[in-house]
């Protein structure tokens, strides 16, 4: 798996007319995307916005491998995995995708460095490489001096660079932060977004960014906007949002 991922390395996400459809108790079916296509490449930061109810999170969730669409084709590193068994989801997850979440989902009983390490858990490393790489990780996003602090010891922030540094230990090529920060005052959110810039220049990860707020997506390179489930913008970040 991983050698097929590296063939084409240029193109992260290829998602070609993705629809997807729920079903109703009362039967039937409601459908939530409509025909999304878009591409994005190796270093991108992306910011994904939209109203509640855009289908923006649908998308999200079909990116990082949490959901398959109904319809249309959805390739990672030039990979069909639209028609994947929930197993193979699950490596895809672990492997390739880092995520960051808006409430942190941090064990609140685990240190630190265990929290960071949990993925590489997941992979089977030893014990000795989880540490090395979670340290590495922590270090980069200047806790290396928490390491054993519970997350109920630190503020919401830290919180959050310690769900980047969880995110990061897997070396991913992707990282997918959902609302990152959401759950932040507005000093702290900006030193998140500032940070995931600084990433995205620094380390050459891509970042698809979901958020509802578009003062959020202008810290991104580019917009795709969703309404109604479909996309109605997708370029350069505009001056405002008058138009979207």
């Amino acid at each position: 798996m991983g050698e097929y991922m590296k063939q084409s390395p240029e193109i992260v996400i290829s998602m070609q007319d993705i629809s997807k459809s729920f079903p109703l108790e009362m039967g039937g079916q409601q459908q939530v995307l409509f025909d999304i296509t878009f591409n994005v490449a190796l270093g991108e930061f992306v910011a994904i916005m939209g109203p509640s109810g855009s289908g923006k999170s649908t998308c999200m969730n079909i990116i990082g491998a949490l959901d398959t669409p109904t319809g249309g084709v959805y390739k990672l590193y030039g990979r069909d995995i639209t028609n994947m068994t929930a197993d193979e989801l699950a490596v895809i997850r672990n492997e390739y995708i880092g995520f960051v979440f808006q409430q942190f989902n941090l064990l609140s009983k685990r240190s630190v460095l265990d929290n960071v390490m949990l993925p590489l858990m997941y992979r089977g490393l030893p014990m000795d490489e989880r540490i090395r790489r979670a340290r590495e990780m922590l270090k980069k996003v200047g806790l290396e001096k928490f390491e054993t602090y519970l997350p109920t010891q630190l503020s919401g922030g830290m919180k959050q660079r310690v769900a980047i540094a969880r995110a990061l230990a897997g070396d991913p090529k992707l990282i997918l932060a959902d609302e990152p920060t959401g759950a932040l005052d507005s000093k702290m959110g900006n030193e998140i977004l500032k940070f995931f810039k600084q990433l995205n220049k620094d380390m050459g990860i891509t970042i698809v960014m979901i958020t509802h707020e578009f003062d959020i997506a202008k810290y991104a390179d580019r917009l795709i906007h969703i309404r109604d489930g479909r996309i109605n913008y997708d370029g350069k970040i505009p001056k405002n949002d008058d138009n979207l």
